[in-house]
């Protein structure tokens, strides 16, 4: 198969299972956690990066911001040989008991996004795979970590999250709110491949705090230290699934 336009990968390029954070920087910050690591390919927001960890090769992959962004990495990694992909991201909360630096593992999420509607109905679920979901849940209780595991939402408008919004999806229970899940949950699913996510929390609508709204970093220090450790609970999940 040809290198694919926007990744620059080709079969034979990467592994089977890939950790995909939204920013480049994180994809860094991941392969520190790593035995070791070499990076592949770098164009655009996408930087994919193969690493070892406790024995297990796996690629890293950015995915940019945005479900659109998110299903062309999906696709163009999916058609170069990764099988299982899990998100490693942050996430704005939406409940009153989610507090900046928890962390979530995505049970669903809802489609408040366009692109995976261009794939399918939205009345179509956009869920994990168990396995990923069940290994995530595991490493977090095998690293001693407590996780919220619930239903998030996937949105496209960052900017546009009004107090009717959040009021609705507080309502409906949903822990919280990032833009990329909900794609790479269904694309996966439709693709026959699994996906999971585990997320930090970096603010709270409810609370009204946003990402870099008391600091003139993006991220609150105790979000940045939870960082680490969600990547820690990933990095395990993949040896477990592997």
């Amino acid at each position: 198969m040809a290198k694919q336009p926007h990744l620059l990968v080709e079969e034979g390029d990467v592994h089977d299972i890939a950790l995909i954070p939204g920013d480049p920087g994180r994809v860094d910050r991941i392969a520190s956690h790593c035995d070791d690591s070499e990076v592949v390919a770098e164009n655009r927001e996408y930087k994919v990066v193969n690493a070892t960890y406790d024995g297990v090769d796996l690629t890293i992959s950015s995915t940019g911001i945005g479900c659109p962004s998110a299903a062309i990495a999906v696709e163009e990694l999916a058609r170069v040989g990764v099988e299982t992909f899990i998100r490693v991201g942050t996430i704005g909360g939406l409940q009153e008991h989610v507090e900046i630096g928890d962390m979530i593992v995505a049970t669903g999420a809802a489609k408040e996004e366009g692109t995976s509607k261009r794939y399918e109905s939205e009345v179509y679920p956009a869920v994990p795979d168990y396995d990923v979901l069940t290994s995530l849940v595991d490493a977090s209780e095998a690293n001693d970590e407590e996780v919220h595991v619930g239903p998030i939402v996937s949105d496209d408008a960052f900017y546009n999250e009004s107090d009717e919004y959040v009021a609705d999806w507080n309502d409906a229970g949903l822990l919280a709110i990032e833009m990329e899940a909900a794609t790479v949950f269904s694309l996966a699913r439709r693709r026959g491949l699994s996906a999971g996510a585990i997320c930090t929390v970096d603010g709270n609508l409810v609370a009204g705090t946003q990402k870099g709204a008391d600091s003139d970093d993006e991220l609150p220090d105790k979000a940045k230290n939870n960082v680490a450790r969600a990547i820690d609970i990933a990095l395990d999940a993949v040896v477990d699934l592997a």
